[in-house]
């Protein structure tokens, strides 16, 4: 088992793995398997590095609700003091119905639809991160029926190479997101010119899982000469949205800390006058949670073995999605001989894998934790092949709360009705 541990508040003890103060194995014997398991300690840990690298400054921190949405997790950054990042009308009431404030809330996305601007306005988010020129025509719209001004910032596509997987790289011209870097002063100046739009900053979000911070600064340098440009021609604007990405450990990337990742854009921003935002997900919820699991049966083939265990693809997609590599240590020591294995589950797909050739010391029945399942786990889940999606749990120092209980067959079904006879 490798006790290089990714969570920081994953330890052994006598009872096998613990998280905080709370054995694994009294979490699985509460509330079964698979279950996803989160440290609120870890969070806190995770937010306060952001604070730390951020103090001094008239900054906000705004959390990424798409890497971890349950209103557990998102009540404990709201406590906390953080905004928040939504990308869905969605997620907008999951942040109000746990306790997050709707005026420190961005909005960004690509397909915001009339509802969605209606009920943002309604509850006076602070700002929209528009990302085309025909969403930018259609909130003016909306807002101009509902007697309001829209605040807002343009998500410029700074056309910068992240470096990291294609799947999550949203910064290239290439991509869906935000608006042409060339097009941005031509947007600007038709949304200075709509009655019912308050331009208010501007956004750049170039991918996930970053890990050198050089793309980041190169960003940053393109959208300050691009404030200055617009101040020059009489657009002042009141904050500076960086977006998020920093990446974590899965295996042996070498993320760097918080500020030393946040130093070569904060250098850039010393002495303006603008106020700095950024949107964290992953590397605050990523490395704060796991996904407990049971092993099913161990499979003894010619070429591989397999550890058939009940979590599968439709609980944690990153493996399948994007061959996602995550640790899987045992919870407790066996004294068994290490086998290579296959950890698979039990879905109907050739990719529903977990991991690939783990050396494990296990036997059937035993627990395993799948480590940094914290951001893009449980939010990515499906009901594939009818299966309940897992229950969440978050300890507190020597505490275990049921945060999502776990979903029951019946309820899959309950929206859906059979087709009356003749």
């Amino acid at each position: 088992m490798n006790s290089d541990f990714v969570i920081p508040t994953l330890h052994e003890s006598t009872r096998g793995l613990q998280l905080e103060q709370v054995s694994l194995s009294a979490i699985a014997d509460c509330f079964g398997s698979p279950t996803y398991v989160y440290s609120e300690a870890a969070l806190r840990q995770a937010f306060q590095a952001y604070e730390q690298a951020l103090a001094g400054r008239e900054a906000s921190i705004c959390y990424a609700v798409k890497a971890n949405s349950n209103l557990g997790v998102l009540s404990v950054f709201a406590r906390l003091g953080a905004g928040f990042d939504i990308v869905s009308g969605g997620e907008l009431s999951r942040v109000i119905a746990a306790g997050g404030d709707p005026a420190k809330v961005v909005f960004s996305g690509v397909g915001k639809s009339v509802a969605e601007m209606r009920q943002a306005l309604a509850c006076g988010i602070r700002c929209f991160n528009v990302e085309s020129e025909a969403e930018l025509e259609r909130l003016d719209a909306v807002a101009g029926e509902m007697r309001l001004v829209a605040p807002i910032a343009l998500r410029v596509n700074p056309d910068v190479d992240p470096k990291t997987h294609p799947y999550i790289s949203t910064g290239l011209r290439s991509n869906k997101f935000g608006v042409a870097f060339d097009e941005a002063m031509r947007l600007y100046e038709l949304a200075a010119a709509l009655p019912h739009i308050r331009i208010s900053g501007i956004a750049c979000h170039i991918g996930s899982q970053l890990l050198d911070p050089a793309p980041m600064e190169e960003a940053t340098r393109k959208i300050l000469a691009l404030v200055d440009r617009l101040k020059g021609w009489g657009i002042a604007l009141e904050h500076i949205d960086l977006g998020g990405g920093l990446g974590i450990r899965y295996r042996d990337e070498q993320p760097p800390p918080v500020a030393e990742y946040l130093a070569p854009m904060l250098s850039l921003l010393n002495g303006r006058s603008e106020k700095i935002c950024f949107e964290p997900g992953r590397s605050l919820i990523g490395n704060a949670g796991l996904l407990l699991t049971r092993v099913e049966y161990l499979k003894h083939g010619t070429e591989k073995n397999f550890a058939v265990v009940d979590a599968a693809m439709n609980d944690l997609a990153r493996p399948a999605l994007y061959d996602a590599y995550h640790e899987v240590v045992e919870v407790d020591r066996r004294a068994v001989p290490a086998l290579h294995y296959e950890v698979v589950g039990p879905i109907c797909e050739s990719g529903d894998f977990l991991a690939h050739d783990r050396k494990l010391s296990i036997e059937q029945g035993d627990l395993l934790a799948i480590l940094s399942a914290g951001a893009y786990g449980m939010t990515m889940s499906s009901n594939y092949n009818t299966r309940p999606r897992a229950a969440e749990v978050m300890v507190v120092g020597e505490r275990m709360h049921l945060i999502r209980e776990r979903e029951s067959v019946e309820s899959l079904y309950a929206l859906e009705s059979r087709l009356p006879q003749g």
